[in-house]
């Protein structure tokens, strides 16, 4: 098979499994998303002799790269437009939520937020790509080791921000049921 050939078998293949991961990276925000995974496959296709064997974690890797890319790029544009004044995201700031709108679990998703980007990266790779360590490893540009060792670490971070942050048990439950 022609580089041109795995290339396109490899799109067709991962084109969905990319896009739900750089949609989970960015909130479902579909032009960036579409923008970001379309960067992907531009790099995917100028590199198509390199494309490995199992080419879903190696293009995993691309994407993360490409995500960096584009945060940074967002992090820039938010900037100016907060000096200018015409952010929405900075108007929406001022809305307040109605207690008890929280969404069941969002403490976890708050814990998972409280981490260092490579620890919630670590841990979406493997929780949400469902990858194991040997694809964890080719995704972060790590040997195995080191790739098991930080998802060792940052799950062990993630329990302790749990813990942190999740209601004791007795107080979450509505006083009619604490007592039976």
């Amino acid at each position: 098979m022609s580089n041109d050939e795995i290339f396109a078998a490899a799109y067709r293949e991962h084109y969905w499994a990319v896009s739900r991961y750089v949609a989970r990276r960015l909130d479902g925000r579909t032009g960036e998303v579409e923008e970001v995974v379309a960067e992907v496959f531009t790099v995917a296709w100028r590199r198509r002799a390199d494309l490995p064997a199992v080419p879903l974690p190696w293009l995993y890797g691309v994407a993360r790269n490409c995500l960096a890319n584009a945060v940074r790029g967002y992090g820039r544009r938010r900037r100016l437009l907060d000096r200018v004044g015409n952010d929405d995201t900075a108007h929406r700031r001022h809305v307040v939520d109605s207690p008890g709108s929280e969404r069941p679990g969002a403490w976890v998703h708050e814990a998972l937020a409280r981490l260092s980007p490579a620890d919630q990266e670590v841990l979406r790779l493997t929780a949400w790509e469902e990858l194991g360590v040997d694809e964890v490893a080719v995704v972060l540009g790590c040997g195995k080791r080191a790739a098991a060792m930080r998802l060792h670490r940052a799950r062990h971070r993630l329990r302790a921000e749990i813990d942190r942050l999740r209601p004791p048990a007795a107080e979450a439950l509505p006083e009619e049921h604490r007592h039976g």
